[in-house]
């Protein structure tokens, strides 16, 4: 057996990449990754990494699907989203089963710090920074909502199809259930 492949080994590699906060998910990337040759190669000086910042401007007007308008959009200035804290948030109604109707969690939802439009489409465009853990919900950006040209309100989500995320809109006339989330700026 190599030394590299003993189990001391691979439990140094494991503690050590729990000490840098690395999560199974992680993990399986790390292995998934295509050229594990660049990485010892920055391990030797041979190679750099650089940091890639992905600022998000919050304060820019969003996205708005021809014939819409915008009736509401949350200015959050400029976001880090790698450093930005956030969680999904479902209201007290949503929970057990049960349902709440958009404009009244519009309301409920109107002291909270939502993440607007802004952050939906960035993170479309930068697939690779969803959370996993987002497949199977249809997360809401409750900091931009929109009026068509039939004076309807809605406001836009994110969601998994299978292979790929797309952004739909949601009647805010229509119940929302567990498995639509608000995404809240954390502290």
């Amino acid at each position: 057996m190599s030394s590299l492949h003993s189990i001391g080994a691979m439990n140094q590699m494991a503690d050590a990449l729990d000490a840098a906060g690395f999560t199974p998910d992680d993990v399986t990337k790390l292995r998934q990754y295509k050229d594990l040759a660049l990485i010892r190669q920055m391990l030797y000086g041979y190679a750099k990494i650089i940091q890639v910042m992905h600022v998000i401007d919050c304060d820019a007007s969003p996205f708005t699907p021809d014939g819409w308008e915008v009736v509401e959009h949350r200015k959050g200035g400029k976001l880090d989203w790698g450093a930005a804290k956030f969680s999904l948030h479902i209201s007290e109604q949503q929970k057990d089963g049960k349902s709440i109707e958009g404009n009244k969690l519009r309301k409920e939802l109107e002291s909270m710090p939502v993440y607007n439009a802004n952050v939906l489409d960035y993170l479309l465009a930068h697939p690779e920074l969803i959370p996993e853990n987002w497949k199977g919900k249809a997360v809401f950006f409750w900091g931009t909502i929109y009026r068509n040209a039939d004076g309807n309100l809605y406001v836009r989500y994110l969601y998994w199809n299978g292979d790929k995320w797309y952004w739909n809109y949601y009647w805010l006339d229509n119940d929302f259930y567990s498995d639509g989330p608000a995404v809240l700026r954390a502290s």
